[in-house]
């Protein structure tokens, strides 16, 4: 019996088809495999289709309130804040090159190879972050076209708004941070960089006579923009606490221009006042651009002006807390995001553009003996007086310029232009920095020779009294700069005197004069800004030493605490913004204005707003009852659409208030408006029944006039740096 191998069985479908793969359709009919693959093609594009589909459906339920983008925003306003420093350091750089750098350049430029050799390690050695661009311009497009997707149409408009403001504003800075770059290397290559050489080499007229040029230089500069004078803190400190209309971003460009001039010239300045006002003036365009709340603008300008600090000094950490403690004041878990992002960016920026060389050389001071703790206390209580005494002398030159104080020469000073004034000033200057050198600009250098122990006695506390004057005299005769680097300075001069004496009778158990030069610099910091904590981590983070840690915080606590006593025991008989309107009760800014009735049509509410010239008016419910009020902004959301005009009604954009007593205290109203975060609240007369408004624009001319009145008679506060806790 034999065996056969069994059939092979047919494939199906037959032998046609490639290879015997051939299909059947739905129909039953053979399917060829190109058909196949078309099949699956339709499929796919399908699927994608309804993927697209269901992304688009998403896209339009895409909500960005503003708690969510905060963070984002100051994130990117930190980039600019770090750009801006960048900028202000290279424009410093310019001012001083063309003053005085000409036969450095002169003498680099005759040698062709030197020069191009120069540039070539200027190049090379820059820090060009082209992750930024690859990381940046993806997300900056995809938020574009996301934003091109989203249908428009009511709270739709919003987020495209918003998607499209924070993608430009990231796009810009990519845009600008590489010539920025650029630029820098160019300075590196062919600037000047070494002071304290400078000031040897240049002839006495030029040191006397540049300060005064720059001074009539800047006073010609802000003669029509007064609110840009001084050094910037106190009115960043201001417009947030009062969380009005924040500031102006071209005051804040002017201010930095008018500040390089002024430090690069040679005035005894610091660079991170003109920085803290500009990146808080950014971020208040940028809060309303985006259409934030009132606190979350005050939130973005905090970290504007700690994004500042964090650039300038190539210190993230100090310039949170220099936003958190001095500026805003709160230390609650809902700032952090923004301030810390800000912060981050701005120093990555910022080291971009000027490097991450540390400020302070790196020794590694530490404590001999527990003994030195007392030292340190002493310490603080000599950095304490330092702070007063500029903050006091920086009243009184701002006064005897402005003509306040009695005597022919001040009255003469009064009846000059400001020009004038700052170039009498930066004369003074130019003799001051003739007796020492560290009087001219930032005195950078000088801190570091003092950390570095090779500056003698006599020139550290010659040096701490010369700066603390000049820095007085080029802000309060006119100039522009800030006074947070110029206390560094005296600081440290000073720790370094004080210091060198207490080595020299007690070397066994007390550190060399560097320690305490460093120590006195975050004393005289915390002092003048009453901000302990922003003193010891701006001082930690330049030194990098943690030993010195204990030796900061108790004479940067000690410090802050004598100023603040002190500056507060002399200006108690100064009453502040906020005892002026616990003072004052509502009747007096109380306005009279027609209660509209909860049925009116919206296009009726829309006329008697116009008609009445206000903000807002008050609605009454049923039994005469106010509910609220219907402001303008409110129509705005809603007019676009002919549709809702015509069906809507007062009652359907009422905003519901509280009704406020005229006899309650402005105080209270304003707290209201705060917390609703509207421009006007409705007031009831009880002793007539009338009812009225009160606005926010009321309560903020008010201010002004009661200011003014304030300044007029000289009874302003001890110096612009102290604005009252």
């Amino acid at each position: 019996m034999s065996l056969r191998p069994l059939a092979t069985p047919a494939p199906i479908g037959g032998p046609k088809g490639c290879g015997g793969s051939a299909a059947r359709g739905n129909d039953g009919r053979e399917m060829s495999a190109g058909s196949r693959v078309q099949a699956i093609g339709a499929a796919a594009r399908e699927k994608g289709r309804a993927a697209l589909g269901r992304g688009l459906e998403l896209s339009n339920r895409l909500r960005l309130p503003g708690p969510s983008v905060l963070p984002v925003a100051g994130a990117v306003v930190g980039l600019y804040a770090g750009l801006a420093a960048g900028l202000f350091a290279n424009l410093i750089g310019l001012v001083s090159g063309l003053c005085f750098g000409f036969p450095h350049l002169v003498t680099t430029l005759r040698a062709p190879d030197l020069a191009f050799s120069k540039l070539q390690a200027a190049v090379a050695a820059a820090r060009w972050h082209p992750e930024y661009a690859v990381a940046g311009v993806p997300v900056a497009l995809a938020a574009l076209v996301l934003a091109r997707v989203i249908e428009p149409g009511g709270p739709r408009d919003e987020v495209k708004k918003r998607l499209r403001i924070l993608a430009l504003l990231v796009m810009g800075a990519l845009s600008l941070y590489y010539p920025l770059v650029a630029a820098a290397a160019l300075n590196t290559a062919y600037g000047t960089h070494h002071i304290r050489l400078s000031l040897e080499e240049m002839p006495f007229w030029a040191v006397l006579l540049a300060p005064a040029a720059g001074g009539v230089l800047v006073g010609r500069m802000l003669r029509n923009h007064p609110e840009t004078h001084g050094h910037g803190v106190p009115e960043v400190v201001v417009a947030v606490r009062t969380q009005g209309g924040g500031l102006q971003a071209e005051g804040g460009a002017l201010k930095l221009v008018a500040s390089s001039v002024t430090i690069g010239t040679g005035g005894s300045a610091g660079r991170e006042g003109p920085i803290v006002y500009g990146g808080a003036a950014f971020a208040s365009w940028v809060a309303r651009t985006l259409g934030f709340s009132r606190k979350e603008l005050a939130i973005l300008m905090a970290s504007g002006a700690g994004a500042g600090i964090a650039a300038s000094f190539n210190a993230p950490i100090a310039g949170a807390m220099f936003a958190m403690e001095i500026i805003l004041r709160e230390f609650e878990l809902k700032v952090f995001s923004p301030i810390i992002l800000a912060s981050v960016t701005a120093t990555m920026v910022g080291r971009g553009v000027m490097g991450s060389a540390p400020m302070l050389e790196r020794i590694g001071y530490e404590m001999v003996s527990g003994w030195e703790i007392l030292a340190y206390a002493l310490l603080g209580l000599l950095c304490g007086l330092l702070a007063y005494a500029f903050v006091r002398f920086l009243h009184h030159a701002e006064g005897f310029f402005a003509g306040r104080f009695p005597g022919r020469l001040s009255a003469f000073l009064g009846r000059r232009p400001v020009s004038i004034r700052a170039g009498i000033g930066g004369l003074a200057v130019g003799l001051l920095a003739l007796l020492n050198g560290s009087v001219w600009g930032t005195g950078h250098d000088f801190v570091n020779l003092a950390h570095a122990r090779q500056l003698a006695l006599g020139f550290l506390v010659v040096g701490a009294i010369s700066k603390l004057v000049a820095t007085g005299i080029t802000i309060g005769s006119g100039g522009s700069g800030g006074t947070f680097f110029p206390a560094a300075v005296f600081g440290a001069l000073a720790g370094g005197a004080f210091g060198e004496v207490l080595h020299r009778a007690l070397p066994h158990v007390t550190a060399a004069s560097g320690a305490y030069a460093m120590v006195g610099m975050g004393g005289a910091v915390a002092g003048l800004n009453r901000g302990p904590l922003t003193g010891m981590m701006l001082v930690y983070e330049l030194s990098g030493n943690y030993s010195v840690i204990l030796p900061l915080m108790v004479t940067c606590t000690i410090a802050s605490a004598l100023c603040h006593v002190l500056v507060e025991r002399k200006s108690g008989r100064v009453r502040t913004d906020a005892d002026i309107l616990r003072e004052t009760p509502i009747r007096e800014l109380m306005v009279a204005a027609p209660v509209l009735t909860e049925e009116l049509p919206l296009r009726e509410v829309a006329d008697r707003l116009l008609g009445q010239g206000q903000v807002a008016l008050p609605v009454s419910g049923r039994g005469g009852r106010i509910e609220g009020v219907v402001e303008i902004e409110e129509l705005q959301v809603v007019w676009r659409d002919p549709a809702l005009t015509a069906v809507l009604r007062a009652t359907d954009v009422v905003h519901p208030l509280q009704v406020l007593s005229a006899d309650s205290d402005l105080a209270h109203g304003l707290e209201l408006m705060d917390r609703e975060d509207v421009d006007a609240v409705p007031v009831s007369d009880p002793a007539t029944g009338a009812v009225g408004l009160l606005t926010r624009s009321a309560i903020r001319r008010f201010l002004f006039r009661q200011r003014a009145k304030t300044h007029a008679a000289g009874d302003h506060a001890v110096a612009a740096t102290e604005v009252s806790r």
